[in-house]
């Protein structure tokens, strides 16, 4: 959905989800990101704003405003996004093999979504041990698996909680980058 004439000079909220294509520029301190989304049945948009960690794959609900900007044309920027589960097949095989979970390539992404289907991330969130019925990981990477899983869990809880209490989005991230080591301990 791209933005039309009037959205850009009498702003209003609005909500999307959809999936996170690619990251045209995304600065690691500030959490500041330019990338293009695929919004749930419609044509791909540049969302803009701070985010905490983002990778292409990831689904997102995100609530924002349309804006012009001089060189680049409509963007919608971003102040307040959650995160949500992927739900077919392949989003959840975009989404674990993305980078985001450190031990998990795309050709691993692969075969755990091929074994445990559309439960790939109910697996993960309650049974994790469970990627030791797949042949080929071993147990050592299934524990770092583990950790980082747990870890992306809890900076999304926090988020979110920061979030309903009007924390703005580029507060929250700044707060978790400078937190994360302490609340992952």
């Amino acid at each position: 959905m791209q933005a039309a004439p009037d959205q850009l000079d009498n702003p209003k909220q609005e909500v999307f989800t959809g999936v996170v294509e690619r990251l045209t520029y995304h600065s690691s301190e500030s959490g500041y990101t330019v990338a293009r989304f695929k919004c749930t049945g419609a044509k791909p948009i540049t969302i803009v704003g701070n985010f905490v960690n983002i990778q292409p794959g990831q689904t997102l609900e995100v609530k924002g405003i349309w804006k012009e900007h001089p060189k680049y044309g409509a963007q919608f920027e971003i102040t307040f996004y959650e995160e949500t589960k992927p739900a077919t097949l392949t989003g959840i095989e975009k989404y674990l093999g993305s980078g985001l979970i450190k031990g998990v390539d795309p050709a691993t992404a692969k075969r755990i979504v091929a074994h445990f289907g559309l439960d790939t991330l109910d697996v993960l969130d309650n049974d994790i041990g469970r990627l030791s019925e797949i042949p080929g990981i071993p147990k050592k990477r299934i524990e770092m698996i583990k950790e980082i899983w747990a870890s992306q869990k809890i900076i999304k809880e926090v988020m979110i909680f920061l979030q309903s209490h009007n924390v703005s989005t580029t507060y929250c991230v700044k707060f978790i980058k400078n937190t994360a080591p302490l609340l992952l301990v």
